[in-house]
C-alpha cells in the first residue's frame, strides 16, 4: 500500500485492524470481510488475546487518536480520524457486550451504529394497514389477504437462477454506466438454506464477492431486484470494491481492509445498498424492467407488474414495524412468539417468515435499523445534494460509497 494522507494515524489503524480480528476470534460472525496482510491475521490467531486485553487496547487506541491534530483544510483526513475513533468506540462497546454488558435497544444501536432509529406506535401502523385494506382484494384480516395475493408473484424455483442473473446483469450494466470499477471485479452466486437472512454478500478482496441467496422460503418477484441490487450492484459488492480501490489501495488506509459487522460502517453499507436500488432504477424504470424482462423470465403475468408494485410500495412503508418488534423483544418487553405475531400483524410477514425474522433479531439484534433508517439517512443525504437529477444522484452516491463518512455525518 502507498504512503497515506494522515500518516500519523497509520499505526493506530494497523492496531485497529488487529483489534477487530481479535474480537473475531471470540465471535465468528464479527469480521464480515478481511483482505489485509495475512501476517496480521496469523499474529492475532497465535496470540489469542482475551476480551479484557482487547477492551484495554481499544481504550488505549481511543486515547491515542483523540489528541491527533488534523488540519482543518484536509477534510478527508478529518473524516478519517472521526471514522477511526468512532469505529474503535464501537469495537469497545461490542467487546463489552461479549463480556456481558446489557444495553437497551436504542443504547446498543447508538453505541454500535452511531444512530438511533425513530419510534412509531401501533396507531401509525394501523393507519398504513387501512391503506392496504382499501386496495387488496377479498375480505378479512390484511396479513392473510396479502399472503394470498402475493402467491401469484412467487418465482418458480426452477427459474430462480435465470431471474436473479438477469436482475444482477441489468443492475451491473446501470452501475457501470456511472461508476468506475476495476476491470477484474466479479462475484460468484450461490443458493443456500437454513440461514437467518434472505441474502448475503461475502466480500473477499481484490474486487471479488461471494453472493449467497437463501431459498428457505418462497421468493417473490420484487426480491430479484431488491436482492440483486442490494447484494451486488450498486450495493454491497460495489461499496466494498470502491472502499478497497479508493481508500485501501488508493490512500493506503489499512483500516478499511477489515469490516467489523457490528459497527457504524454497517449502517452506511446497508443504507446505501437499499437506497442504491432507487438510484439504479429511478421512477418507473424498475417496474418497466420487471414487466418487460423479469416477469416473462419467471413465467408470471407481466400485466400485473404495476399493480403489484403499488401494493409493495404500501407494504414497504411498514418496514419500521420490524424495528418496533425488535426493540420490544430485545428490551425484554415481549416474547419471541409475540414478536413474530407483531411482525405478522404489522409488518405483514407470513408466520414462517416472521419466525425467521425473530431468529435474525436473536443473531443480529439492533442491526435491523441499518436497513430502513440507514436507507432514509443515505437517501436524504444524497438527495439534499443532488436534487431530482438522476446523474447527480449517481455522482453523490458514488462519492459517499468511497468516503470515510459516519452515520452521524449524514444528518
Amino acid at each position: 500500500m502507498k504512503a497515506s494522507a494522515g500518516g500519523e494515524m497509520d499505526p493506530i489503524a494497523e492496531q485497529y485492524v488487529k483489534l477487530v480480528l481479535g474480537v473475531g476470534e471470540h465471535d465468528g460472525g464479527y469480521v464480515d470481510a478481511y483482505y489485509g496482510p495475512e501476517v496480521w491475521q496469523q499474529e492475532v490467531k497465535t496470540e489469542q488475546p482475551s476480551l479484557d486485553t482487547l477492551r484495554a487496547r481499544a481504550d488505549r487506541l481511543i486515547e491515542e487518536i483523540t489528541p491527533i491534530d488534523v488540519a482543518e483544510a484536509d477534510t478527508l483526513v478529518q473524516l478519517r480520524k472521526a471514522y477511526l475513533k468512532r469505529q474503535l468506540e464501537a469495537v469497545r462497546a461490542y467487546v463489552g457486550i461479549l463480556q456481558g454488558d446489557t444495553l437497551k435497544f436504542d443504547d446498543e444501536s447508538r453505541a454500535l451504529y452511531d444512530a438511533v432509529a425513530p419510534t412509531y406506535d401501533e396507531a401509525h401502523f394501523r393507519s398504513l394497514l387501512d391503506s392496504l385494506d382499501a386496495v387488496l382484494p377479498g375480505s378479512g384480516a390484511v396479513p392473510a389477504r396479502l399472503e394470498r395475493y402475493r402467491q401469484a408473484f412467487v418465482i418458480p424455483p426452477a427459474k430462480l437462477d435465470t431471474v436473479f442473473r438477469a436482475s444482477i446483469a441489468e443492475s451491473r450494466r446501470r452501475t457501470l454506466a456511472h461508476l468506475q470499477l476495476p476491470a477484474n471485479e466479479e462475484f460468484v452466486l450461490e443458493y443456500v438454506k437454513d440461514k437467518p437472512w434472505s441474502g448475503y454478500n461475502w466480500y473477499q478482496g481484490n474486487a471479488k464477492s461471494l453472493i449467497q441467496m437463501n431459498t428457505d422460503l418462497p421468493i417473490f418477484i420484487d426480491r430479484a431486484i431488491d436482492l440483486g441490487a442490494h447484494e451486488g450492484y450498486p450495493g454491497h459488492h460495489v461499496y466494498n470494491v470502491l472502499l478497497e480501490q479508493t481508500l485501501v489501495r488508493g490512500k493506503g488506509w489499512p483500516e478499511y481492509s477489515v469490516y467489523p459487522l457490528f459497527s457504524p460502517q454497517s449502517l452506511i453499507a446497508e443504507g446505501s445498498a437499499n437506497y442504491g436500488i432507487d438510484v439504479a432504477f429511478p421512477g418507473e424504470e424498475r417496474t418497466e424492467f420487471e414487466r418487460e424482462v423479469l416477469y416473462p423470465l419467471a413465467g408470471l403475468d407481466p400485466s400485473r407488474a404495476a399493480e403489484y408494485a403499488r401494493v409493495q410500495a404500501l407494504v414497504g412503508k411498514l418496514s419500521y414495524a420490524g424495528n418496533e418488534a425488535a426493540r420490544m423483544y430485545l428490551n425484554g418487553e415481549i416474547s419471541a412468539d409475540s414478536a413474530a405475531k407483531w411482525l405478522n400483524t404489522y409488518a405483514l410477514m407470513e408466520p414462517e417468515r416472521a419466525r425467521q425474522r425473530v431468529r435474525f433479531f436473536d443473531t443480529y439484534r439492533s442491526y435491523v435499523i441499518n436497513y430502513n433508517y440507514g436507507r432514509d439517512l443515505v437517501k436524504n443525504y444524497v438527495e439534499k445534494r443532488a436534487g431530482n437529477d438522476p446523474n447527480a444522484r449517481w455522482r453523490e452516491f458514488g462519492l459517499l460509497l468511497a468516503s470515510p463518512r459516519l452515520p452521524s455525518d449524514l444528518h
